[in-house]
């Protein structure tokens, strides 16, 4: 499994997910957004819809009909009903992943440096876990590790 660590200065966490879903999904996979923040993940499914007016992200709640449909689905728990193979935690707050995900994206604020540090040192050894981490220079994305 690929763990990515993806520290964010600029931007907001909607802005974030909705490059990311837009790259997933051009790829032919599903996402799961994990967000304990029920507000954000309204936020976060209207960012969807809405950022790009020439190709909408479909989207949806795991609380809705059809969640096990939705290319994008939109939870509290790390649960990928719609099969998906890539889940990222909107909140900054680790989740032990489930079985059948092949990447998990870990967005954090600098006011969560420290938690996703401890992150990273328990999969220090991890044979069957590869990490990365990624931070914003000038607005763009850059591989540090």
């Amino acid at each position: 499994m690929q763990i990515d660590f993806w520290q964010y200065s600029q931007g907001s966490v909607e802005r974030i997910v909705t490059l990311i879903a837009d790259r997933v999904l051009a790829g032919g996979e599903r996402l799961l957004v994990v967000d304990g923040n029920a507000e954000r993940r309204a936020s976060t499914s209207a960012a969807l819809w809405e950022t790009r007016p020439e190709r909408f992200l479909a989207n949806g709640d795991a609380a809705a009909a059809h969640a096990e449909r939705q290319p994008v689905l939109l939870s509290g728990e790390c649960r990928a009903i719609n099969g998906a193979k890539v889940a990222v935690l909107a909140d900054g707050k680790w989740r032990d992943p489930p079985a059948g995900l092949d990447r998990v994206i870990l967005l954090f604020s600098e006011a969560q440096v420290q938690p996703a540090r401890a992150v990273w040192r328990q999969y220090d050894g991890r044979e069957d876990v590869t990490r990365g981490y990624f931070a914003q220079d000038d607005g763009k994305w850059t591989k540090r590790l």
